[in-house]
């Protein structure tokens, strides 16, 4: 069997359709080529069902061939009509013990890859990347080998069919999405090549090969042609999206060992960043507690006006989400204050107020992030602000006001219900939650019910991975789905102001189309008892502030409003505020009237003024 007839006839093994339709009468390819249009579309839309089709296919190739060379009409005997003319003499019967097991054989592959392998995502995906990297790599030897420029469509479909491999390997997350685009374009074109030989054979039955091999040729370049622009034009956005991904330094090493008292500033030096008009900063290394009371190390940022006389009251604050990665540590960046990400960040010089701002455990420093997880976010807050007071080149006055927004708005609600109790030394004066997760359950069951939107996967990621790393009876895999596993991984190892975050989202957006990422069955068990004693209801030794604008894309307004009404209910001290026509991120913007009614409430508590609680 020459070279060329043998790399066919492997690849054939898994693709059966080519070979079993190759002498098909016109109608049937007509009919399969417009079943195998239509199906194509669907499949480049719908990555999770492309890739169990997919493993059902080469499967079923595999069994059909095997059944097909016991019957005597494999894919080397439908290619020549009989035994393969290139096989010297008594070749046959020195395979004849080869020729009686190969076909139980690919039955056997044929099974295993049905019934185990083509459906679990987490095996095949990977699979089907390293076949395409081979298969890619044979397509391009060939012609250098056999010296010949005839070869050089399918040399630059080579390239482009190991540039996608290596992206299917380099992004598991979009594994599905390169493997559904790919394997629908092809059966979309296959099922057009069948239309137009159907029309070939009745409209043209006559028509002149040689000038039909021209046009093919000529096709056959165009379409290599564009096939490989497409692979490098995606290969360029991935390198785009891999750059600039920030890297801790040594300034967030622990320690060999850690004091064993929370709140104890182990180092710091000064923050080169972005800052506010009139603030200088410096980083922070400090200690904390976990849920568990063990303590861990975390960092963060302290920003003080620079023309400060006397000691300045202290916002400590908790910031929204960016991720659970260590990277993905606000301070490790150059804007870990910005105006327009923490409200009246442009007035704090003018105010005279110092903000201290927790990375959390786990980004920054070492460990497990407590994202969402009520009694880690607010220990890491409160003892935020107690090392910012060991810093001797700053003067901070006893007063404490804890802000947050988002994730923050439930650490900082987490911070004052502990305050009186955990850190009592640093007499906190009120807390103040924008746009609050303040229910981390009725938060699940809004993204859950709702998996198409465009956050949806990176807050499900997020939650379920540090919940699943920080307690010890949730595990990842009994409450994510197997074709999500590789998707929440993936998600957790990157920030929220990265380029790959992007990948993230389209890779949960395909999933969600086929079925949610999370069982639907571990919120009915432990993971949503862990959601739901994560919320904070107090009490609380300090007049409370909630607001958010009633336009939040993130967050359902209805969310917090029953929230308040629960506080309320309970004769908890809050002020409630909702903003028409806010969205999550436009009520930190200068100039909006939660920024007043912050800096407004803040003077009052700072002053000693009395709250003027809101309930209903």
């Amino acid at each position: 069997m020459t070279e060329d007839r043998r790399k066919r006839w492997w690849r054939d093994r898994i693709r059966a359709l080519p070979w079993v339709t190759a002498r098909a009468p016109w109608w049937v390819a007509a009919v399969l080529g417009v079943i195998l249009v239509a199906a194509g579309l669907v499949l480049v839309s719908h990555p999770l069902g492309a890739l169990g089709v997919l493993g059902f296919y080469v499967g079923a190739s595999c069994v059909v061939s095997g059944v097909a060379d016991l019957l005597g009409r494999g894919p080397a005997a439908l290619r020549t009509g009989g035994v393969d003319s290139a096989e010297p003499a008594g070749a046959t019967s020195a395979r004849s013990l080869s020729d009686r097991l190969l076909p139980w054989f690919w039955i056997a592959v044929g099974v295993v890859v049905i019934v185990w392998l083509g459906r679990d995502v987490g095996l095949f995906g990977p699979a089907i990347a390293i076949a395409m990297i081979v298969s890619g790599c044979v397509s391009v030897l060939r012609p250098i080998v056999g010296r010949t420029w005839r070869g050089a469509p399918e040399a630059m479909l080579g390239i482009a069919e190991v540039t996608f491999g290596v992206l299917a390997l380099l992004w598991p997350d979009a594994t599905l999405i390169v493997i559904a685009v790919l394997f629908g374009a092809r059966t979309v074109l296959f099922g057009l090549t069948l239309l137009i030989r159907a029309g070939q054979q009745v409209w043209r039955p006559g028509h002149r090969p040689e000038l039909r091999d021209r046009r093919t040729a000529v096709l056959r370049w165009v379409g290599a042609a564009a096939v490989l622009a497409l692979a490098v034009g995606a290969g360029w956005i991935s390198h785009t999206l891999r750059a600039g991904i920030p890297v801790a330094d040594s300034f967030f090493d622990t320690p060999g060992e850690l004091p064993d008292t929370p709140g104890h500033l182990i180092r710091w030096e000064e923050y080169s960043g972005n800052l506010p008009d009139g603030m200088v900063g410096f980083r922070i290394f400090y200690t904390t507690t976990n849920a568990w009371g063990e303590v861990v190390p975390s960092s963060g940022m302290l920003a003080v006006p620079a023309d400060a006389d006397g000691p300045v009251p202290l916002i400590t604050w908790a910031h929204g989400t960016v991720g659970v990665a260590r990277a993905c540590a606000p301070s490790i960046g150059p804007d870990a204050l910005t105006v327009g990400g923490q409200p009246a960040a442009a007035q704090l010089a003018d105010l005279g107020w110092a903000m201290v701002a927790s990375d959390y455990p786990g980004m920054g420093a070492a460990g497990d992030d407590p994202y969402l997880i009520g009694e880690g976010e607010g220990r890491a807050v409160l003892d935020a602000a107690r090392a910012a007071r060991q810093l001797e080149t700053t003067s901070l006055s006893d007063q404490t006001v804890i802000w947050g927004h988002s994730q923050g708005g439930h650490g900082a609600l987490w911070a004052g219900q502990l305050a009186d109790d955990y850190a009592p030394d640093l007499n906190v004066l009120g807390t103040a939650a924008l746009s609050p997760a303040s229910n981390p359950r009725a938060l699940a069951d809004s993204v859950l019910a709702h998996p198409d939107a465009a956050g949806a996967t990176l807050g499900i990621a997020f939650v379920v991975d540090s919940y699943t790393r920080y307690y010890p009876d949730l595990a990842l895999d009994d409450t994510v789905v197997p074709a999500g596993r590789t998707i929440v991984r993936e998600a957790a190892s990157r920030c929220t102001g990265e380029g790959g975050t992007l990948v993230t989202i389209l890779a949960g957006l395909s999933v969600a189309r086929d079925q949610p990422i999370v069982d639907p069955d571990a919120l009915a068990g432990t993971f949503g008892d862990r959601l739901t004693e994560n919320t904070a209801t107090g009490p609380w030794a300090a007049p409370v502030f909630i607001g958010q604008g009633e336009a939040d894309e993130v967050i359902e307004f209805g969310i917090n409003t029953d929230y308040v009404g629960l506080l309320c209910g309970q004769g908890v001290d809050v002020e409630f505020h909702g903003y028409p026509d806010g969205t999550h991120m436009s009520v930190l913007a200068t100039g909006s009237q939660l920024n007043a009614d912050v800096v407004r409430w803040t003077q009052e508590r700072l002053a000693g003024s009395p709250s003027e609680p809101n309930c209903p």
